[in-house]
């Protein structure tokens, strides 16, 4: 089935220093109408221990939370085919248009990519768009598929982002 971005957004503000991409989002965020909202996904419970807050459960209160702390949300692929939310499934992949991203919204200096789907597309189609001065970070997946990882594990990986 060809998925494309146009019920989801991305999420960002003029202030946004940081911008997290993923792969592309689940059925559950999609029908959700927000980013990581599977119930089982810890991208939040993460976040929240970095920053030492409450988890964040509403999608008004993620949506706080983020801009709280300059983060803008979005994936590495705009539309594709996929089945269900299996990253393994994507094929014909159309990337997001990074380098207009990074020009409408300049306070941009860290990306960060989450997980190994997202890190190889981010690769292969957007990294030589990524202007000097802007880091980069290869992420873990805070999915339930990647559950070898502990929240432990995923906030020390995930801390470096936010130094």
């Amino acid at each position: 089935m060809i998925v494309d971005h146009s019920s989801l957004p991305i999420f960002i503000d003029p202030s946004s220093k940081i911008l997290i991409l993923g792969s592309f989002p689940s059925i559950k965020s999609r029908e959700l109408g927000f980013y990581y909202s599977h119930k089982q996904n810890r991208f939040f419970s993460v976040l929240s221990v970095i920053f030492n807050e409450d988890v964040p459960l509403s999608i008004k209160d993620r949506k706080g939370f983020l801009k709280r702390h300059l983060i803008a949300l979005y994936d590495v692929i705009e539309r594709c085919e996929i089945v269900n939310s299996s990253d393994s499934s994507i094929r014909n992949v159309v990337p997001i248009d990074i380098k207009k991203i990074l020009s409408d919204y300049p306070n941009i200096k860290r990306i960060g990519v989450t997980g190994k789907k997202a890190s190889s597309l981010f690769e292969k189609y957007l990294r030589q768009y990524v202007k000097e001065g802007v880091e980069v970070y290869y992420l873990p997946s805070t999915s339930p598929a990647n559950a070898k990882m502990s929240i432990e594990e995923l906030v020390e990986e995930y801390r470096a982002l936010f130094e």
